[in-house]
């Protein structure tokens, strides 16, 4: 075996593993969206996607997981967002800038879609309320990167943002009046801040 052969063998396990992440998800998204995510099973999912039913758990333990494995992605891109915010910002104002331009990526289509599958399900909304503390691990860890400050005071912020973003997300649903999902985080940062400066 040549020696650049096990590189480039990992290389495409890796994209073969993507790919078929990526035809699932949007295989469950096609799905939950023209069925429901009730009437939508694992079965079906599998098979749109061009898969075995194994080979699905070796992606996703539950057909909710899709539709979480959303929220990691936009965790992420936060993620990336904060390390790139100019290091004389607050980390409150390195969030709050990183959010605000990862969410104005988003189609309000896709959002507005993921919102109302999430709220369809009863045990979607139980497992989205666990996944909020990877979304605050997430935004800690980024924080941790580009800052000094204490423990305590990072992971305050982490909380509070991803506080925030879920009210944003919450009262852009509920709304449905056009306005972009934006609109929403900077009236909810400004509520922070009023919160923060109220006596």
């Amino acid at each position: 075996m040549e020696a650049g052969d096990a590189p480039n063998a990992e290389g495409l396990r890796e994209r073969k593993h993507r790919e078929t992440l990526r035809r699932i998800v949007e295989s469950g998204m096609r799905l939950f969206t023209a069925n429901g995510y009730e009437a939508t099973t694992v079965d079906a999912i599998a098979a749109e996607a061009g898969i075995s039913r194994r080979t699905f758990f070796h992606y996703f333990k539950t057909k909710d997981e899709i539709l979480l494995s959303l929220q990691g992605v936009y965790d992420d891109a936060v993620a990336a967002a904060i390390a790139a915010q100019p290091p004389n910002l607050s980390p409150l104002e390195a969030t709050r800038n990183a959010m605000l331009a990862v969410f104005a990526t988003i189609q309000p289509e896709e959002m507005l879609v993921i919102d109302r599958l999430m709220r369809s399900s009863a045990l979607v909304q139980a497992s989205k309320q666990a996944s909020y503390a990877r979304s605050e691990n997430v935004l800690f860890a980024a924080l941790a990167r580009r800052s000094q400050q204490p423990e305590m005071v990072l992971r305050l912020v982490a909380v509070q943002a991803v506080g925030v973003s879920r009210l944003a997300v919450e009262a852009w649903g509920k709304a449905a009046d056009g306005r972009p999902i934006t609109d929403f985080l900077r009236e909810g940062f400004e509520a922070l801040d009023l919160a923060r400066s109220s006596r």
